[in-house]
């Protein structure tokens, strides 16, 4: 274990000159959004979300998980939010906001996705889409697999590359299946 000690109240001046160059949008500039007034203004938004976005499911609490990163390489953080339902926290909704730029301001909808199960995340600096898979069988709480769709922002949208499934195991921790109990799929 190293201690480097408490951080100075004064910076150290620079050696030589110093260059910058353009960086994307850092996460510490992020400004906080209504993310549920944003969805709810936002014609993309499909009508089951809006719906499920109606009223809080406790409280004030609705059932929205709100990241901010930098995907598109703007000058500000984007928004990436996940809608999912209220009973079981199953995603309904995925949607990345850009900063507008100009005297309009405000935030654009770059992308949609309204496919039951669905969750984005930022993972390595890109979109990363999960959807769960779910065999005819499968409750809930129990889905098959998973699809991963990774996205990168090029030519002003996000394009998909190098997705992935994964199957899950059928075995419990305690080595019994879910269904019969035998410890083997049949």
């Amino acid at each position: 274990m190293r201690s480097e000690g408490s951080a100075s109240g004064s910076p150290v001046p620079p050696k030589g000159p110093v260059r910058s160059s353009p960086s994307p949008a850092s996460t510490a500039d992020y400004k906080k959004v209504d993310a549920v007034q944003l969805l709810k203004g936002d014609p993309k938004v499909g009508p089951f979300v809006k719906k499920s976005l109606a009223k809080p499911c406790a409280a004030d609490e609705y059932p929205v998980e709100v990241t901010y990163a930098s995907l598109t390489g703007g000058k500000s953080p984007d928004v990436i939010i996940n809608v999912m339902t209220c009973a079981d926290s199953v995603g309904i909704g995925s949607y990345v906001f850009r900063k507008r730029g100009g005297a309009k301001g405000g935030y654009e909808n770059v992308y949609t996705n309204e496919q039951p199960s669905v969750s984005a995340a930022v993972n390595k600096g890109e979109l990363e889409v999960s959807k769960q898979t779910y065999d005819t069988d499968d409750k809930v709480c129990c889905p098959s697999g998973e699809d991963v769709m990774p996205y990168r922002w090029e030519g002003g949208r996000f394009v998909e590359h190098d997705g992935y499934h994964t199957d899950y195991s059928k075995t419990t921790v305690d080595g019994d299946t879910p269904d019969d109990g035998s410890g083997s799929e049949g």
